[in-house]
């Protein structure tokens, strides 16, 4: 692929890379931790969780402003560097075993993360072509996979090798390498800055919600665009869900004994499943529409799901799993390739800005929900995965109702030649 060719794509691309494998294997290593040390209390796990999804309420409304305010590759680089100071605090802040310290300490450094990823893809829509789009998103996705088949795996075998405090060592490694693949990429500044330069004190919260509430009129005056960033809110709840249920329905059903290595598994075979869905829709992203290749897999996924409210056989539940991951590539691949073509450059910080902030939104509170239910109110996991199952139907029939119209409408806008970028 001629992608390759393009060194500062590369170096980005590593960089999101190195900082999500060393975060996976931070964050699996620390659920093993409350697991095992606070197994009477599977709720910690629950709190851990939302500390990583829960700081997009107080910073959503400039994340994507910074991303188009400022120089983007500096933001990404600095979100870096900050994270990797606050990982060396929390190295420090498990040897106190104050579970109020170290949630606050992953709270912040989840606020400062939720910066990098605008930021970051945002420059990467600033150096490639259109035409490159689609490809790009299916690389993320496989190289996301392989991360995750080893990355949770690695965070069990750390957590039992070399304690939590290697774990998290791994996590400021990776930060820090992530920061200097970013300072090594050679980008034009009418990337880097595509409104111009502004300075910090020429940020006022006044010009920040107008940036923000842009933003929105952009989003809702595309109809299509306003479709995809709902589905984002919707799939915030399952994607809540799957960070905790798996782990509790080995812990507390299937494999009880053996939770760790089967939880390590999970990961495995979902990011197995993600590695041969998006290599899959990665070579056929040019001959099969985004609609399709979007719904139909959104529709099975539906049905796997509601199967794994029956499975009471530990390597049939994995098996499913690997389907649902094989499900969730193609989706993700045809989502990467659609919102560039569709957004314009200098306002994808403030549209990427409210993709985050939807799905954590969703994603808390469904963290929320599960750490209030589970399990003094609902004590079998089963009609849990029945209830995300609903959710994901719901929105298969919500984008076969509308998606189809909105198409319509902007191939009659837009005229044949652009839809074929879109579809």
């Amino acid at each position: 692929m001629d992608i390759f060719k393009n060194r500062n794509f590369v170096k980005l691309f590593f960089a999101a890379l190195a900082s999500q494998m060393g975060s996976t294997v931070g964050n699996m290593a620390f659920a093993f931790y409350l697991l095992e040390h606070f197994s009477s209390k599977p709720y910690y796990a629950t709190i851990a969780e939302l500390m990583y999804s829960l700081p997009t309420v107080f910073v959503f409304v400039i994340v994507g402003v910074v991303a188009d305010r400022f120089d983007r590759k500096k933001v990404a680089e600095n979100c870096d560097w900050i994270r990797a100071i606050m990982t060396a605090c929390l190295f420090f802040a498990l040897f106190t075993n104050s579970i109020p310290l170290i949630f606050f300490i992953l709270f912040l450094r989840s606020a400062v993360t939720k910066f990098f990823y605008p930021a970051e893809s945002s420059l990467v829509q600033a150096i490639l072509r259109k035409d490159q789009y689609a490809q790009a998103s299916g690389l993320n996705q496989v190289l996301f996979s392989i991360f995750l088949v080893f990355g949770v795996g690695l965070g069990a075998l750390a957590y039992r090798t070399v304690g939590i405090h290697g774990a998290v060592l791994v996590d400021l490694i990776s930060f820090v390498l992530s920061a200097l693949l970013i300072r090594s990429c050679k980008i034009p500044k009418s990337a880097r800055l595509p409104n111009g330069r502004v300075s910090w004190k020429g940020l006022h919260i006044s010009s920040a919600v107008s940036d923000f509430l842009e933003g929105i009129r952009y989003i809702l005056h595309n109809r299509l665009l306003s479709l995809i960033i709902f589905g984002f809110f919707i799939f915030g709840f399952v994607q809540g869900s799957f960070a905790v249920l798996p782990l509790f329905t080995m812990k507390y059903e299937l494999a009880p004994n053996s939770y760790e290595m089967y939880s390590s598994l999970f990961a495995i075979l979902l990011g197995a499943g993600l590695l041969v869905g998006s290599t899959v829709s990665t070579f056929f992203a040019k001959k099969i529409k985004p609609f399709p290749m979007f719904v139909t897999p959104i529709f099975l996924t539906s049905i796997f799901v509601f199967l794994l409210g029956f499975v009471d056989e530990v390597e049939f539940y994995l098996s499913i799993i690997f389907l649902i991951g094989m499900c969730i590539g193609p989706v993700n691949v045809a989502i990467g390739g659609w919102i560039p073509n569709i957004v314009h450059p200098k306002l994808m910080g403030r549209v990427s800005g409210w993709i985050d902030p939807l799905m954590m939104f969703a994603q808390s509170a469904t963290l929320l929900c599960i750490a209030l239910l589970f399990p003094n109110i609902i004590r079998n996991i089963d009609l849990l995965y029945y209830g995300m199952a609903l959710i994901i139907l719901f929105v298969f029939f919500f984008y076969m109702i509308l998606m189809p119209k909105y198409l319509n409408e902007k191939r009659h806008r837009l005229g044949k030649n652009t839809i074929k970028s879109v579809l």
